[in-house]
């Protein structure tokens, strides 16, 4: 009898509710993402570039400073920022070898 008064009647299931909207960001809250280097940050960034491209004379300098940018970038949440610039060189370097570049065995830094 159950099948008989549902028959003809319109099921309605229930849509998913929608997701809450995120609140509006609070204009002094700092933001997460809004990283500014320091002078000395800057400085390593440059020195660092510089002894790259010194050492990999065959790769573009475009592609040694976008590659040193990527190492610096992966490291911008790092709370300890004394050892970024040489983790950021190591992974520079790691980076061009992968891609196949030879540094100048007379050139090699740390």
């Amino acid at each position: 009898m159950a099948s008989a008064t549902l028959q003809g009647a319109e099921r309605t299931e229930a849509a998913p509710s929608p997701a809450p909207a995120p609140a509006p960001a609070d204009p002094g809250a700092p933001v997460a993402d809004a990283w500014s280097p320091t002078p000395e940050e800057l400085a390593s960034v440059r020195t660092t570039v510089a002894r790259l491209r010194a050492a990999y004379p065959s790769v573009d300098a475009a592609t040694v400073e976008a590659t040193v940018q990527a190492a610096y970038d992966s490291f911008r949440q790092a709370k300890v920022r004394k050892y970024v610039p040489i983790l950021a060189e190591r992974r520079s370097r790691e980076a061009l070898a992968a891609a196949g570049s030879t540094a100048d065995p007379a050139r090699q830094g740390p």
